[in-house]
C-alpha cells in the first residue's frame, strides 16, 4: 500500500489549472498549423494564423488562451492500492482548483446555486470531478477548463437501436451546423455511444480529453471518426463561424455496452483551444 498525501493533489491540481489555461497542447496547436494549408478560404486562413499566434502568445507571456478560463473538469484515475491520508480527495482536488485560479489569475466563472440565486462562488470551485478506480499504486489527474461558449451547444439523445447509424450521422451533423459560430470554430467533437443516459454524457466530455492524433483503438469506431469529420467539414461552418472548410478538427468517439433496448448518443464540443493537462502521481 502506498501513501499519498492529499496536499499532494491540491498542489497537483493547482499547478495543471494553470498550464491547462496557458499552454495549448501540441496535438491541438500541430492541428491548427495543419488546418491552415487545408483551409481554402482566405479570411479562413488568417483566422487560423491568429489563433496559432494567440497560443503562442498564452505560452510565451504566460497568460490565459481565452478569457473564459472554463469550469474545471478533474478526471482522476486512483490506484486501488493507493491510500490518501491528510483529508478527502474531494476536498484536495477544490483547493487545488481555488489555489490555481486564484494564483494564477484566472476568471472565476462558477456561481455556487444555478437557478435562483447565482452567487459567484470566488474561486472557481466546486470542480466536476470524475474518480476511477483502476489497477497499481498511482494517481493520475487530468484537469480540463470547460468553457461553456462550446459546452453550451452540446447535445444528447436518446435513440432506439433501429434508428442505427443513419440517425446517429443527422443528429451530429445538424448539431455542429446549428451550433455555427458559438462553440468558436474549428472544434473538437466528442462523441459518446452507447451505457445510459449519463454514461453516454460522460463518454462525450471523456472523448475530448483523448489526445486529437489518436484515433479510437477499435477499428470501425476509428472510421466512424474519420467519417463524422468529413461530413462536419462539409458544412461550410469554417474557422469562427464564417465559412470555410475547416469547421473541426477531430472528431473523438468512445463507446460503452448498452441495453438492447436502447442507443444513447451524447455530443460534447470544445472549441479550439481544446485545454487539458495532466499528471500522474
Amino acid at each position: 500500500m502506498r501513501t499519498i498525501d492529499a496536499s499532494q493533489i491540491t498542489a497537483a491540481v493547482a499547478k495543471l489549472a494553470v498550464d491547462a489555461n496557458y499552454y495549448l497542447s501540441n496535438d491541438v496547436r500541430s492541428a491548427l498549423e495543419n488546418a491552415r494549408e487545408h483551409e481554402e478560404s482566405p479570411l479562413g486562413k488568417t483566422i487560423l494564423d491568429q489563433l496559432v499566434e494567440n497560443a503562442c502568445i498564452a505560452r510565451d507571456e504566460q497568460v490565459p488562451i481565452c478569457q473564459d478560463t472554463g469550469m474545471a473538469v478533474v478526471f482522476i484515475e486512483i490506484g486501488q492500492d493507493v491510500h490518501v491520508t491528510g483529508g478527502s480527495i474531494e476536498e484536495a482536488v477544490n483547493a487545488g482548483v481555488a489555489k490555481g485560479y486564484t494564483e494564477g489569475y484566472l476568471r472565476k466563472s462558477v456561481v455556487a446555486e444555478p437557478l435562483f440565486n447565482r452567487k459567484n462562488t470566488g474561486n472557481n470551485t466546486p470542480a466536476v470531478l470524475h474518480t476511477t478506480i483502476v489497477q497499481g499504486d498511482k494517481i493520475k489527474i487530468t484537469l480540463a477548463p470547460k468553457g461553456f461558449g462550446s459546452e453550451n451547444m452540446s447535445a444528447l439523445k436518446m435513440f432506439k437501436p433501429s434508428d442505427g447509424l443513419p440517425a446517429i450521422r443527422k443528429f451530429v451533423v445538424d448539431t455542429i451546423f446549428h451550433a455555427g459560430s458559438n462553440p468558436c470554430p474549428p472544434i473538437i467533437v466528442g462523441i459518446g455511444i452507447g451505457g445510459t443516459m449519463e454514461k453516454a454524457a460522460f463518454l462525450a466530455k471523456k472523448a475530448l480529453i483523448r489526445p486529437i492524433d489518436k484515433q479510437n483503438s477499435h477499428a470501425e469506431y476509428a472510421r466512424l471518426e474519420k467519417e463524422f469529420l468529413d461530413l462536419i467539414n462539409q458544412t461550410g461552418v469554417g474557422p469562427q463561424g464564417l465559412g470555410g472548410r475547416v469547421t473541426a478538427l477531430a472528431v473523438n468517439i468512445e463507446y460503452y455496452p448498452t441495453h438492447i433496448a436502447g442507443l444513447p448518443v451524447a455530443i460534447n464540443i470544445n472549441c479550439h483551444a481544446t485545454r487539458h493537462a495532466e499528471v500522474e502521481l
